[in-house]
């Protein structure tokens, strides 16, 4: 029998809105505004780069061939990369989602899951942009406000993004993961920051 959830209050449900944990403020001049605004709908969207988004962008900027390709194929993986990040740490914390563990009952695991599968999604933007400076700070810290609120294992959620960059790299050849790494570190060393829930 499903537990029932009480309602989110209004300060969660502002954090919620504020964790956008993603920024293209930087990305001028490099990027024409035009540009700038197929990545800015995108993350409005909370959405991956469409083969439309990337054939826009291929008329708009320079884009690097080789990346752009990798994110399309992280993308089209995603599913399969958040499972394998899952099973990563229902291996490293057998208990988490039993009563009493952090990811207790099953809505907050599924909201752990979803997490990862927006961190990639963030991660393949700076891909696609070949910037690693693509991370929000105000929106970070509603983020790490958000988890010490909801009481979120942080331990756990570095272990699956960690998890996200490991499987997100396995297939790749070595070249192609030397590539990658700086993409994936920024968000990584962030969560590393935060403060655990008291």
């Amino acid at each position: 029998m499903a537990i029932p959830q009480p309602p989110l209050s209004d300060r969660i449900l502002a954090l919620i809105a504020a964790s956008r944990i993603v920024s293209f403020q930087t990305w001028h001049p490099d990027y024409s505004t035009e540009a700038l605004q197929v990545f800015q709908a995108t993350d409005d969207a909370r959405q991956y780069l469409s083969d439309a988004d990337f054939a826009q962008l291929n008329q708009l900027a320079t884009p690097d061939p080789a990346l752009i390709s990798l994110a399309q194929a992280l993308r089209d993986r995603s599913g399969g990369i958040v499972d394998e990040a899952r099973a990563t740490v229902l291996e490293s914390f057998p208990a988490i989602t039993q009563p009493g563990g952090g990811l207790y009952p099953a809505e907050r695991a599924t909201a752990c899951w979803r997490d990862f599968w927006h961190f990639l999604r963030c991660i393949t933007y700076g891909i696609a942009g070949q910037r690693t400076d693509y991370l929000s700070t105000q929106g970070l810290q509603a983020m790490e406000e958000l988890y010490q609120a909801l009481q979120v294992p942080l331990a756990a959620m570095i272990v699956g993004l960690e998890g996200v960059k490991t499987a997100s790299l396995k297939p790749m050849s070595p070249e192609e993961q030397e590539m990658l790494h700086p993409y994936f570190d920024p968000l990584i060393e962030a969560l590393k920051q935060f403060r655990p829930a008291a």
